[in-house]
């Protein structure tokens, strides 16, 4: 099993396998998002929080670090708090 997050994750080399259900940075922008599987070559990518989900080619995906980890939840924790 690959480490999620912190030290370990950021020796992964860009375009490691991005696991179903986890946050990955696209690196052609910064972008975070929580990986939502694959199409095609491509990883889909959802925004913390929700939204609309966008392709990135696999040699573009990073793991995160656990303090991208950590505002990610923030934002997605917040984003569930907000009135219609």
């Amino acid at each position: 099993m690959q480490p999620r997050y912190g030290a370990a994750a950021r020796r992964r080399t860009p375009g490691a396998e991005a696991v179903t259900g986890e946050y990955a940075i696209d690196v052609r922008d910064g972008r975070m998002g929580r990986v939502m599987g694959r199409v095609g070559p491509y990883v889909q990518l959802r925004p913390p929080g929700g939204g609309k989900e966008w392709d990135c080619p696999p040699e573009h995906v990073r793991p995160v670090t656990l303090g991208e980890v950590l505002r990610a939840r923030v934002r997605e924790i917040n984003a569930q708090g907000r009135l219609p």
